[in-house]
């Protein structure tokens, strides 16, 4: 079973950035961010391929979030740009280590994170 331990939520201002990082106790294939705002069910955010070369993000979040990773730590971030207060959740990574093929719903993923809180200010 691999661990997931997530880093970097907090407090901004909207239009602000923030950079989460999620750090995995052994080898991954793809790797995901997903996120549950107050009161609603978790949601797709973004996705990345093992090599890094295919990147899947949902249309909210499309030219202003950034996903990329660095297999030689195991370590996936998510870059946060232009933040809005819609955008406030707590934020879970997600790793598949049974299949390398990408996945963008939750029923995929094997092993998650505890989550960070994200809190964008109007």
């Amino acid at each position: 079973q691999v661990q997931l331990v997530e880093s970097g939520g907090g407090l901004v201002q909207a239009g602000g950035s923030l950079r989460l990082s999620c750090a995995a106790s052994g080898r991954t294939f793809s790797m995901g961010w997903f996120r549950q705002p107050p009161g609603k069910e978790r949601e797709f955010v973004a996705a990345i391929s093992w090599s890094g070369g295919s990147t899947y993000y949902a249309d909210s979040v499309k030219g202003r979030f950034t996903i990329s990773r660095d297999n030689a730590k195991n370590t996936q971030f998510l870059q946060m740009n232009s933040l809005k207060p819609e955008d406030t959740a707590v934020y879970y990574c997600a790793t598949r280590w049974k299949s390398r093929l990408v996945a963008t719903t939750l029923e995929e993923y094997d092993s998650w994170g505890q989550g960070t809180q994200v809190t964008v200010s109007s």
